[in-house]
């Protein structure tokens, strides 16, 4: 942060009491998200990439899979846009945001010139800002108001936005100009101005402090940006900002530092996250599987695999099967391949669907052993592009009571699922909100495992235990059962990430035990990151509409933070 604090101020040159200033001109023209934008919108749900095209800092696009914001000029000055039509079937869930500053900034005025193109919605400054679902907004709206408003960080309901209205005045406006909007924060105390008259307070003690940005609805130009505080308030932030820095490079050095290990090149094969690891060789070393894959009917819906890679961790090829291709290392969707001992016989296989069959190759050569047809779709999909499955993720379970797991679940996205055993048989199949994997687990300690999938529990011979698929409206992202907390007797639960439904617990016999609307989770992690917290605790972070925010439960399901 302390680097941002710096870039900040290059901005423009500064004058006593400015804490921010820019007026857009370092960005140059057109869309701020190219060429990134015109790909594939779940890209950063997968990848790591600063930016989507042009390097935006210190300002960044909230809501980075959406391609909100462009830069022209107009009368010779630069300008932001906000180009985009998003009124939609989720009121105030998610919407467009450009933002920068410093969390520790406190007790400043925010002041930004703001022209809406349109009388529909709002467009408006942020302040306070804590993440995309926890900020101010004083904006104008629908041609006839301003208002403040406060976005919640915990909804109460599925894809509706909570917002608590602050206040709001008549204030007609046209498309014309150019209005100033200033924004005076001291304590809790908020003052909102138009060109220079005071037109609403309000008074909020929760969120006192936060980042500043730009957002509208609708299509709105902004430029002009300047954050002022007194002076001693801007020596404080400064203070403050450096003993976070402090603290947070002390538990940095407390902590060991990653060392690159290997590096080999992936000449036309490389993939991204798209990778399996496991002993392909035999030699008692774990390889890696490379998968690239080329998208089929409708984005990355009817994904096929096109080329697997074997490698040793030295880079030495052992193995390959189709071409490869660069274009093809893009990945945003699950992809059926595995490595594993489907046999028990010691020595790994890999698992796969290609080309409508499920198979099994021998870990060793990419030679296959062994493939069936996979399933017919079903006659009643929306979307029946193909006769046969073209499969979506495979896992393996215990279901028999063997040694090991020999029992295949193959699923697709995201109704249906059929169970084989290692020769590849058939021996049930279930449908349900599948979400994206299932998660086995021996609840009854019997030595056959009973698996979750979605919001349903299914038992090793295909009895449908329980099951909420019809009661929630998004699939499950990601899914976990176990006992977490510190009492080794307790019984297991089972633990959701939900998509945009958020975070869900039920009990091991599907009583629902938490709900809570914190966007779209996925990803669930389970580790001990709270030493002064019992158990261990569940991390998730959300994407679509209101990424990167990270949420941290304890194992009875409360919000950490």
């Amino acid at each position: 942060m302390r680097a941002f604090l710096l870039l900040a101020f290059s901005c423009l040159a500064a004058t006593a009491g400015d804490l921010f200033k820019d007026d857009f001109s370092r960005l140059p023209p057109g869309w701020l998200s190219e060429p990134v934008g015109l790909l594939n919108p779940a890209i950063q749900e997968y990848h790591y990439l600063p930016h989507r095209g042009v390097q935006t800092a210190p300002w960044e696009n909230a809501i980075v899979h959406q391609d909100a914001w462009v830069v022209s000029d107009e009368d010779g000055m630069p300008y932001v846009e906000q180009h985009l039509v998003t009124t939609n079937d989720r009121p105030g869930w998610f919407q467009p945001l450009f933002i920068t500053g410093d969390p520790a900034w406190r007790s400043y005025a925010v002041e930004v010139q703001v022209k809406p193109l349109s009388f529909k919605d709002l467009a408006g400054v942020v302040f306070r800002y804590h993440t995309n679902r926890s900020f101010f907004v004083f904006a104008l709206r629908d041609g006839r108001q301003a208002v403040l408003r406060r976005r919640l960080p915990i909804d109460t309901a599925l894809r509706a936005g909570h917002w608590k209205e602050l206040g709001a005045a008549p204030f007609t406006y046209d498309t014309l100009r150019y209005y100033t909007l200033r924004v005076e924060n001291d304590g809790p105390r908020i003052r909102a101005f138009i060109d220079g008259k005071l037109v609403l307070e309000a008074s909020d003690s929760e969120l006192t402090a936060g980042r500043i940005g730009l957002t509208a609805t609708i299509p709105a130009r902004f430029r002009q940006v300047r954050v002022t505080a007194p002076d001693e308030v801007i020596a404080s932030i400064k203070s403050d900002i450096s003993k976070r820095e402090a603290e947070l490079a002390q538990l940095r050095a407390g902590n060991p530092k990653p060392k690159l290990w290997k590096k080999f090149a992936t000449p036309r094969y490389g993939a991204g996250r798209n990778v399996r690891f496991g002993d392909l060789d035999g030699d008692g070393q774990i390889d890696m599987l490379i998968g690239q894959n080329i998208p089929r009917v409708r984005g990355d819906a009817f994904d096929a695999i096109s080329c697997l890679t074997a490698v040793t961790l030295d880079g030495k090829m052992i193995w390959q099967k189709g071409r490869p291709d660069p274009r093809n290392g893009l990945l945003t969707n699950d992809t059926p391949f595995q490595i594993h001992d489907i046999d028990g016989d010691g020595k790994n296989e890999v698992v796969m669907v290609r080309d409508f069959k499920l198979q099994i190759l021998e870990g060793r050569t990419g030679e296959p052993r062994n493939s069936v047809p996979t399933p017919v779709m079903e006659s009643g999909l929306a979307e029946r592009p193909y006769e046969l499955n073209a499969g979506d993720s495979i896992a393996f379970a215990n279901l028999s009571g063997g040694k090991a797991a020999s029992e295949i679940i193959l699923k697709d996205r995201y109704k249906y699922f059929w169970v084989y055993d290692k020769n590849l048989k058939l021996l049930w199949q279930g449908s349900g909100q599948t979400g994206h994997f299932p998660y086995p687990f021996d609840i009854n300690g019997d030595g056959r495992e009973e698996f979750a999938l979605g919001y349903a529990l299914w038992s090793p011979e295909g009895k449908l235990i329980w099951s909420h698929d019809k009661d929630y409206r998004d699939h499950a992202d990601g899914i976990v059962v176990g006992n977490f907390t510190d009492d080794p007797k307790a019984a297991p639960r089972v633990y959701a990430c939900g998509s945009d439904e958020g975070f869900l617990l039920w009990d091991i016999q599907g009583n629902l035990l938490k709900h809570t609307h914190i966007g779209h989770a996925q990803s669930p992690s389970i580790a001990k990151y709270r030493m002064d917290v019992p158990g261990l605790q569940l991390i998730t972070i959300n994407f679509w509409r209101n990424p990167g925010i990270v949420s941290l439960f304890d194992a009875d399901g409360n919000l950490l933070g």
